[in-house]
């Protein structure tokens, strides 16, 4: 895969959430997710449990709650769109500090808030506790396609790249005068997305033709092997296992 590459949501580590195997994290990710989906909205203190339940592991793992909740930002457009459903749903209307909404919108609201927000920071936990390096071994270790496997390596390792040109950039076009201030500047910021792309699609193009001469034939050589003891996937899987149970638990009540 390359040499490894750290990012910004990476926060380095010796705790045992950090140590374990990166496929086994994926698994207990996607399966705690999966039954977080899978709650009765109703069983709302289910919820709060699965927020204790990330809590520990956050804790067990040493990443700090301002480090998570930072993070969690990046799903304030599901929050505004959540926001909006108790006044746009149609059905039972009840009064909230002089407001009519709906029933039916609140409860979609909720079910859009606590479950997208418990998915989000169990994802922010993973890329906090695993490399983005790690993380694609793991999906390799997972049997995912190898092309959406080598479409993410790329994505990661050129990614920094796209954006320091855009950066260089934006200065050139600073140094010049130039400063966007209107819809009468939206050509030349046109322009220059336009340029972006050429260069980037030209940048592709010469990697591309460079791995051909050094004998690329489509996959990509596996470099590093990750196995997984029981111990390490039964640590690994408690939290999901324990979601289960609360997840049940709320059916049955």
């Amino acid at each position: 895969m390359g040499a490894g590459h750290a990012h910004r949501l990476y926060r380095s580590g010796h705790s045992p959430v950090h140590r374990l195997p990166p496929h086994t994290k994926l698994t207990a990710v996607f399966a705690f997710t999966v039954v977080v989906v899978a709650t009765p909205r109703e069983a709302m203190w289910a919820f709060g449990v699965y927020a204790l339940l990330l809590a520990a592991v956050a804790a067990l793992a040493r990443v700090p709650a301002g480090f998570l909740l930072r993070r969690l930002l990046i799903e304030v457009p599901f929050v505004a769109f959540a926001v909006l459903l108790p006044f746009v749903a149609e059905g039972e209307r009840v009064t909230v500090l002089g407001m009519s909404l709906s029933v039916s919108g609140l409860w979609g609201a909720f079910n859009v808030l606590a479950k997208g927000t418990l998915g989000v920071a169990a994802s922010v936990l993973l890329a906090s506790t695993t490399e983005l390096r790690a993380l694609l071994l793991g999906l390799q270790r997972l049997r995912l396609p190898p092309l959406l496997v080598q479409i993410a390596s790329f994505m990661i390792r050129y990614g920094d790249v796209v954006t320091d040109e855009m950066r260089r950039m934006r200065i050139a076009r600073e140094s010049r005068g130039f400063e966007a201030r209107g819809v009468r500047h939206w050509g030349v910021l046109a322009k220059s997305a336009g340029a972006l792309f050429i260069r980037s699609y030209e940048r592709g193009e010469r990697v591309h033709l460079a791995m051909i001469s050094r004998g690329y034939t489509g996959s990509m050589p596996v470099i590093d092997e990750v196995s997984a003891s029981r111990a390490q996937w039964s640590y690994a899987l408690a939290l999901p296992v324990t979601a289960l149970a609360v997840c049940l638990l709320g059916w049955s009540l």
